[in-house]
Parts: C-alpha cells; structure tokens; sequence
C-alpha cells in the first residue's frame, strides 16, 4: 500500500514540476483575456455618451446608484482596470473591481442569456482566481514586490 502511494505520489511529481512553471504564463494569460473582454467595452461607452447614458437610464437598473454615476463608474472601471491589470499594477485591486463591474452588469440586466451568463461566469472565475492568487511573476506588482525586499533588505 505504501509503495503504491509513493509511486503515485512520485508521478504526481513528475508532473507536477514541468506545468508549476506555467502558473505566471497563466495568470498573464487570465490577466491579458479577462482585460480584453472589458476595455472594448469601456471604449464603446465613451464613443457615444448619450447612448450611454440612455442604456444606464432606461436598461440597466443598477441598484442604489444614480444611472449618472453607474453609468461613470462602469465606465471608469472597464477603461481603467483592464489597463492596470493588463499591466500586473495594482492587480488584485483592479481584478476586484473588474469583478464587481462585471457582478453588477449580470444584476442589473432582467434577463441575461445563457451563453452571456457562461461568459460573464468564465470573467468572474478568471477575475477570482487573480484575487486569490495574485498576478505571477509577469507583472509590475512583482517587480515592485522584488525591490521593495531588495530595497528593504539593503537598509538592515
């Protein structure tokens, strides 16, 4: 029985090596693919405000908010977010409030379709999974991360 569950766990080793060395190009990846689905987005709304506005008036019932101010703030986090976390600055952060620009967007519509539900699924299980567990090593936050203990290291 032990022999067995060395082996197994040996194999798992074997595998587990070569494809840990994937996580940051994964997590760029994450990072790169739930941006892209956002900035257009973003980019759509400011092309033509008065169709925004009137979406934000009319369609979207944003709950709490003023349409006004959903209708900027939605905007400001599908043009700013994607950037930075685009860039792996302040990623966890942006993939917060990416997270929550895209849970309001799923509430507020009355009826979202199912392949759209998928997506907007697939973007908040990207989204999560970068708030959980950070940017990789392809980041800027990694970097700042790197000279900042080198910086500090130095000092003592």
């Amino acid at each position: 029985m032990n022999t067995a569950i060395a082996r197994l766990s040996g194999l798992n080793a074997v595998i587990a090596y070569p494809v840990n060395k994937l996580q940051s190009l994964s997590q760029l990846g994450m990072r790169l693919y739930t941006s892209w689905m956002f900035f257009p987005a973003g980019l759509l709304k400011i092309q033509d405000w008065g169709t925004t506005l009137f979406l934000f008036e009319e369609e979207y019932a944003v709950p709490l908010l003023p349409p006004e101010l959903a209708a900027l703030m939605g905007t400001f986090g599908e043009l700013v977010f994607p950037v930075l976390l685009s860039l792996g600055l302040f990623s966890r952060g942006s993939a917060l409030g990416l997270f929550l620009v895209n849970l309001v967007a799923v509430i507020s519509l009355e009826f979202v379709p199912p392949a759209a539900m998928g997506q907007h699924l697939l973007w908040g299980l990207a989204l999560f999974v970068i708030i959980v567990w950070g940017p990789g090593r392809f980041s800027l936050d990694y970097l700042l991360d790197f000279l900042v203990v080198r910086h500090t290291s130095h000092q003592v």
